[in-house]
């Protein structure tokens, strides 16, 4: 597949989809899918441009994860995380749970970071300091479903969502009641996982409460893994179009460095304390609705590096504080009949310190870096129905950012519906990223000159539903463009800088399909195919994916078959690909209305493969639990 391939691949599917718009339909909506990513208010996928994929609960637990990125990672074409271990991500040296969309990615080590943006409830969530999400904060108990936007959407959310955003839709309890659930679990390696859960709908009133622990002694020596987590939403109805929310997520955890197994590492630990809180309220009319809301994201990091066993052991930690404090305001309109206009207004503020602290004393070092930046902006999106069988979308946001300037970012796309349940996107769309704190002031490689990266993404995509046989099939078809890439290139004069002088030229296609089988059994698959010009680790060229599932009276069951082609694990002198393909199972059993059990394998072939270099991954894993509701 070349790029003369792919363009005149989308100028067929255009064409067509325009031949077929003579036809038509106007037949009334019967399988309305709807998401509020992508346009801030909910609405019905079918009238937005862009590609937004939904995992909902019942996918994001039938295989008993207590992260969310697994999941994730089978079920969205385009989307990978990088991983080292059966439990646990971690940060700094070794780390994993970096996010690539279409190659690119939320951090690769030494160079680039956060361009791939995670939101809870549409609210950013990433690291201030040093710019990208942090991997183990995003556990299943806390979603109610995960929409995931392929492409950029940055008119909408700003920096750092340049390559697409995971947006975490928490909880809510639907009707009056109390609800309560307890999920226990233990297996290879000495791992357990706990959650528990408590919901409440009390007339006005709604409140969802959780908590989460887990631990792994992990397949290889001091690669322990320990975690506490927790999440509370609470919600108030003010009037019949008034509401009140507040929510709180708070992650917490220790884990142990081992080094790559060429280059092993003693005594390295990280200390991690992550949290979101926020509070804001919604309105909710016939012909708009809107929200305000303020957040607070802050982080706390405590970190030995460890050393080699030829090296002394470091005589100071690591330290570093946090935040990314926010208002956000928007709302949207209908002044007539298909017509929408979202007009809304962001402000963060973004501080980041870092530090050592000695060891033995306790003394502080100086600061290496205290620095504080402001970013405002203003966006306008513009939505209408030209006819039952066509939407045109266009949205502008301007930027500014107090170190980088101003930036201008515009979108715009179609969509055209020439039947009663399929419909043919076309996007043009620019994403951008501001540098961070850590590239501009940190270290040995900052530049306090660095701009904004920026790139365009070209898209095509054509999906359809088929109601008599509850099946879906689509194909996207994609186009990116980035220039001023933060790198990291020799300075003049000795050493290494970061500069804006990178590129991004991606290509490639996704595809997805699901099908009842028969009564008790369906079939879902994707695949993506991405071909770049200039290479990062943690983007496979090739990842495919096939579950089968089954359900029937007290037992459910899946399958699931993920093969990954062309995955770079280390690029320059020493590059290296990855081949594998990962065999994963979980079963459950119904043992009464309030109790059931179940049990899940995961690499169930003890395939030998990594993900990051120099971190095999464990072979066949196998965990088992209860779940009790009552």
């Amino acid at each position: 597949m070349n790029i003369k391939r792919i363009r005149q691949s989308m100028a067929c599917l255009l064409f067509v989809g325009a031949s077929m718009s003579v036809h038509a339909q106007t037949d009334s909506l019967r399988l309305k899918e709807v998401v509020v990513t992508g346009t801030r208010q909910a609405t019905d996928i079918r009238h937005l441009p862009m590609t937004v994929t939904t995992v909902h609960r019942q996918q994001l637990t039938e295989n008993h994860q207590l992260s969310l990125l697994p999941t994730l990672t089978q079920q969205v074409p385009g989307l990978f995380n990088t991983s080292r271990a059966m439990m646990g991500y971690g940060v700094s040296g070794g780390s994993s749970g970096a996010l690539s969309i279409r190659g690119i990615t939320s951090t690769t080590p030494g160079t680039r970071a956060g361009q791939v943006m995670v939101l809870v409830d549409g609210q950013p969530h990433y690291q201030g300091l040093f710019g990208h999400s942090i991997a183990d904060s995003y556990q299943t108990l806390m979603a109610e479903k995960v929409e995931i936007l392929r492409g950029p959407a940055s008119v909408l959310y700003g920096s750092n969502a340049m390559g697409g955003v995971i947006n975490i839709v928490t909880r809510k309890m639907q009707e009056d009641g109390v609800r309560n659930s307890i999920s226990l679990g233990a297996g290879s390696w000495g791992t357990i996982q706990a959650e528990a859960t408590n919901q409440i709908r009390a007339g006005r009133f709604t409140s969802t409460v959780s908590a989460q622990y887990g631990r792994s002694d992990n397949h290889r020596p001091r690669m322990g893994f320990e975690q506490y987590g927790g999440f509370a939403k609470l919600g108030y109805e003010l009037s019949k179009n008034w509401q009140a929310v507040a929510d709180l997520d708070l992650t917490h955890f220790n884990a142990s460095y081992p080094g790559s197994v060429d280059v092993p590492y003693y005594g390295a630990r990280q200390w991690i304390t992550r949290g979101i809180a926020s509070v804001g309220v919604q309105n909710n009319y016939k012909r708009t609705s809107g929200a305000l809301s303020g957040y607070y994201n802050f982080g706390r990091h405590k970190i030995n590096d460890g050393h080699t066993a030829d090296k002394e052991p470091p005589t100071t930690y690591f330290r570093s504080d946090d935040a990314l404090i926010g208002l956000m305001w928007y709302q949207s309109v209908n002044p007539f009949t298909g017509n929408r206009i979202t007009v809304g207004a962001d402000y963060q503020h973004i501080y980041g310190k870092a530090w050592n602290r000695v060891i033995a004393t306790g003394e502080e070092k100086p600061a290496m870096v205290d620095k504080r930046e402001n970013e405002i902006a203003g966006y306008v999106d513009f939505r209408q129905d030209i006819a039952s069988w066509l939407t045109v979308d266009a949205g502008i946001r301007l930027d500014h950012h107090s170190q980088a300037g101003n930036e201008w970012v515009p979108q715009g796309g179609f969509v055209i519906r020439p039947m009663a349940q399929g419909e043919l996107k076309a996007m043009v769309s620019k994403g951008f990223r501001n540098p961070t704190i850590r590239e501009m002031y940190l270290w040995a490689t900052k530049n306090e000159n660095l701009r904004a990266e920026r790139m365009v993404n070209y898209e095509l995509a054509w999906k359809h539903r088929l109601p008599k046989e509850e099946s879906v099939y689509g194909i996207n078809l994609f186009y990116i463009d980035g220039s001023n890439m933060i790198v990291s290139l020799p300075r003049e004069g000795g050493g290494m800088q970061f500069v804006n002088s990178g590129k991004i030229k991606n290509y490639g296609a996704e595809l997805e399909f699901s099908y009842p089988l028969a009564k008790h059994w369906t079939v879902n698959t994707n695949y993506s195919y991405l071909h770049m010009k200039y290479h990062v680790v943690g983007a496979p060229e090739h990842k495919s994916f096939v579950g089968v599932n089954f359900h029937q009276n007290k037992w459910a069951a899946n399958i699931g078959i993920q093969e990954i082609q062309g995955l770079y694990t280390t690029l320059g002198d020493n590059e290296k690909k990855e081949n594998f393909t990962l065999v994963n199972a979980s079963v459950s059993y119904s043992v009464m209305k309030a109790f059931s059990i179940w049990a899940r394998g995961e690499n169930l072939l003890a395939k030998k493969y990594e993900i990051n270099a120099g971190y095999p991954m464990p072979r066949a894993t196998f965990m088992a639990g209860m779940d009790v509701r009552f």
